[in-house]
């Protein structure tokens, strides 16, 4: 037994040709792309700038984070949720049903391939331009930064929950349907016990996506607190840069920590 054993590994595939060849071209590809890389080092100037960024980023302004007006921290966290929020529900309202129309097992390919297609052209789009075609169509604000999230959205969430159409047990709708089930109960019992935990999931992972995102929107005038931000490293304010940055990190503990006990409530059923 040991012998044939030893025999059948000595016969293995000999690999390590090509293994080596994608390691070459991996380590050429990669010294190839630093020639584009210009480092000029860091000139006393930028050192001192370094240190003052770091000292007031570690030197936060409380004035600013225990302002409860519409210029304060909190205020400005709040819309930032908001527009995190409301951009991931716009996205999940238009992305579903476009995922049961392009899932292969539920309609003609050609059909399916079409929506495919489309969702394929909205996720190549950055939420950063959404932003920007948006701005001149409702104005400055959060309306802007909520439409270019739900638009930044839609191909995401499209593509996850098209894999959980796809993954779908048909045998359990075949026997409701061997049964006598009507399409409400085989959706009711059938299709959705299986496919809302994955939904659920997916939307939590593009909302955490959406608040950080929201926060970069806010630099071109979309709402948010990247406007503030902006402006308060535009203008060396970096007590407030600390400040800013220190509320961001607590909005996204919280989120991560809520988010995380839903998936393991939806995980144990």
């Amino acid at each position: 037994m040991n012998s044939q054993i030893i025999e059948e590994y000595n016969h293995r595939p000999k690999n390590w040709f090509y293994y080596l060849l994608i390691f070459i071209v991996l380590l050429a590809v990669s010294i190839w792309s630093t020639s584009v890389v210009h480092y000029h080092g860091v000139s006393e100037h930028g050192a001192l700038i370094a240190k003052n960024i770091f000292t007031g980023i570690f030197h936060p302004d409380t004035s600013l984070m225990f302002n409860l007006t519409e210029t304060g921290l909190p205020y400005l966290l709040l819309q930032t949720f908001a527009i995190g929020l409301l951009g991931t529900l716009v996205g999940a309202i238009v992305a579903i049903p476009l995922s049961f129309l392009a899932a292969t097992n539920l309609v003609p390919n050609w059909l399916a391939y079409l929506i495919r297609f489309v969702l394929m052209a909205i996720r190549t789009i950055p939420s950063f331009v959404y932003a920007l075609l948006f701005i001149p169509v409702v104005g400055l604000g959060s309306s802007a930064g909520v439409m270019a999230l739900g638009f930044e959205s839609i191909g995401m969430i499209a593509k996850l929950f098209i894999e959980a159409i796809e993954d779908l047990d048909m045998g359990v709708i075949e026997a409701m349907d061997a049964a006598g089930a009507t399409t409400f109960q085989k959706i009711r019992f059938g299709v959705l016990p299986q496919l809302l935990p994955d939904l659920y999931s997916i939307l939590l992972y593009r909302l955490d996506m959406n608040l950080r995102d929201a926060a970069i929107l806010g630099l071109v005038g979309a709402g948010g607190i990247g406007a503030p931000l902006s402006f308060a490293m535009s203008g060396y304010k970096w007590s407030a840069v600390g400040a800013i940055l220190l509320g961001l990190l607590v909005l996204i503990i919280l989120v991560e920590l809520i988010s995380s006990r839903i998936r393991k409530k939806l995980a144990k059923g």
